[in-house]
């Protein structure tokens, strides 16, 4: 029998755990949110299949949802695609942010010459965790813009949730290598690759050994969508990076229930302590929330 959503509070309270945090969760404005829809309704090219939304519903719905299975804390990811745009996506997220106790201060950049002025003023006002998409936005992570943004969130040690994976359609800078040009400058920034890098997990697993402060969020990883087999070597890596594995979910825009996120890590077999771990203790350390 399937895991639902409703069966998640007894799963993490069986764990011992207050709840789950989960560091991969939109909330954009309005009219932002309503074309990422609109791009999924359509199957757009970097889908290329149907991608129905499972939690098409309000915002006080779907925060009452994310409290109902006991997420305790979750982002409110947006990601500037395009220069200039920024700005009002990090108005609304913070406002909302204001509203919603339990939201993380979340906030974007894009490679512009003004992100070098507006990502430390959103660092010094609190912003606790920044999203980056490099597939969407058509950037390079290496792209000399910014850099001196990276020289200020290594600084600060603000996370920052990557898409920087090939998954589900590769772009013209997806993949590892601008990733490690980054890292080489900045070897102490704190980055979460998300959606474990997919299709380039071992690579990002291999960036998340040599450096400290990168870890991995578990964002449709595994998931039946994709139809695809587990690699019988991956657990055992994922077990080894145990304290580096974040829950996340893409929550709302998945084609699913969001415990069948939860359902698939267990299916991994890789122990309670693992589960743990993934599902509370790395998410609460790395954003101080308390039990």
């Amino acid at each position: 029998m399937s895991l639902r959503d409703g069966d998640l509070p007894a799963l993490t309270a069986d764990l011992g755990l207050p709840g789950i945090v989960d560091v991969h969760v939109h909330f954009m404005a309005p009219p932002i949110l309503a074309k990422v829809w609109a791009y999924f309704d359509a199957a757009g090219p970097m889908l290329g299949r149907p991608w129905p939304i499972t939690y098409r519903w309000t915002d006080e719905e779907r925060v009452a949802h994310l409290r109902s299975m006991g997420v305790r804390r979750f982002s409110a990811l947006s990601y500037a695609h395009r220069p200039g745009v920024a700005g009002f996506m990090n108005e609304w997220t913070l406002d909302f942010a204001d509203r919603t106790p339990d939201a993380l201060r979340s906030a974007t950049f894009y490679p512009e010459p003004e992100a070098a002025t507006y990502v430390p003023q959103l660092v010094e006002d609190g912003v606790e965790v920044f999203k980056v998409h490099v597939q969407v936005g058509d950037f390079a992570p290496d792209d000399p813009l910014l850099d001196p943004v990276w020289g200020v969130l290594a600084e600060s040690g603000t996370p920052i949730v990557l898409h920087a994976g090939s998954g589900p359609a590769p772009g013209k800078h997806t993949g590892p290598e601008g990733v490690e040009h980054v890292l080489s400058r900045h070897p102490g920034l704190a980055l979460v690759i998300a959606h474990l890098g997919m299709p380039e997990i071992d690579d990002f697993l291999d960036l998340a050994e040599r450096h400290d402060n990168v870890r991995l969020d578990t964002t449709m990883a595994f998931v039946d969508f994709w139809e695809q087999p587990v690699p019988a070597h991956l657990p055992p890596r994922l077990l080894g990076l145990q304290d580096k594995i974040l829950f996340g979910t893409d929550f709302p825009n998945i084609p699913y229930e969001y415990a069948h996120q939860v359902e698939v890590l267990q299916r991994l077999d890789l122990g309670d302590d693992w589960m743990r771990s993934v599902l509370w203790h790395n998410g609460a350390e790395l954003f101080s929330v308390l039990p």
